[in-house]
């Protein structure tokens, strides 16, 4: 089902000129018999080299068989590619998933140098916890705008309400975010600042993190800092030690953990930071 359209402009600028691309963007609900495969590969990219320990296929399984919940965005109708996605997940429902019960591990394993953030997260995740985890799946090819981004999680909270007053167990106590990180040496996060002063307000440009050196590939995720209680970046564990001349980004994750009730005042901030731009 197509939920709503959505033009932007792509820029190329120079000192000399600037040129527009027209492209419109429209939103749908999953479609089981289409996304699987780029959605795989934005699980992949998400999880970067650590992706084939949370198994892609068995997420991107459980993912789409909850079409009513979740939003793609699309440039070419209901049966083309994906190109961002974003649901969310019950880990408790779930916990017997082989992808979700990675992903618990995973998230617990890498926690254990916070010790307030880890054993919040085992309180969480117990079989016997009050209230259940969602596990927020967000991600999008890089050259997407984050303009898409409000309206994603606008529809994401109309959707777990309507979930809701159907029965389906959607009501969460705390929700997760994974996200991913870059690092760049002194004389990079040198570079980068100069060419950020040159193209300020370039799309596309990405967003420090509260971390020297560290930066964020999702632009929301200083929204996410705002009403997280815990957030952490973490190593991954499969990463090929990079040398001083190699090419290539020393990647990570992140992750945020936040009281469920703080959702509609995430989706404020992102819709305010993030406006959908002037035609």
């Amino acid at each position: 089902m197509s939920k709503r359209k959505q033009g932007d402009d792509e820029g190329g600028d120079s000192d000399s000129e600037t040129s527009h691309i027209q492209v419109e963007f429209e939103f749908f609900d999953p479609n089981p018999n289409v996304d699987s495969v780029a959605l795989k590969r934005l699980i992949s990219q998400l999880f970067q080299a650590d992706a084939d320990l949370l198994k892609p296929h068995e997420l991107s399984e459980l993912i789409l068989s909850q079409p009513l919940v979740g939003t793609t965005v699309k440039t070419d109708g209901r049966e083309s590619d994906p190109y961002a996605f974003l649901t969310v997940l019950n880990m408790h429902i779930h916990k017997d998933n082989p992808s979700i019960k990675a992903i618990a591990e995973y998230i617990l394993s890498k926690s254990a140098c916070d010790p307030s953030l880890h054993n919040t997260l085992r309180t969480i995740l117990a079989h016997d916890a009050p209230s259940h985890l969602g596990f927020i799946f967000s991600e999008r090819l890089v050259n997407m705008p984050v303009e898409v981004v409000p309206h994603m999680y606008r529809m994401l909270v109309d959707e777990i309400q309507w979930a809701c007053d159907d029965g389906e167990p959607y009501i969460f106590g705390h929700l997760l975010v994974i996200s991913r990180t870059y690092a760049l040496s002194d004389e990079e996060v040198e570079a980068t600042a100069t060419s950020s002063q040159q193209q300020k307000r370039r799309k596309g440009a990405l967003i420090p993190s509260t971390a020297g050196g560290v930066f964020s590939f999702h632009h929301e995720d200083q929204c996410l800092e705002k009403v997280a209680s815990h957030s952490l970046d973490y190593s991954l564990l499969n990463a090929l030690p990079r040398e001083k001349e190699s090419f290539g980004l020393e990647q990570g994750g992140r992750l945020f953990l936040f009281p469920a009730d703080r959702l509609p005042q995430l989706v404020s901030n992102i819709a305010a930071a993030f406006p959908q731009p002037s035609p």
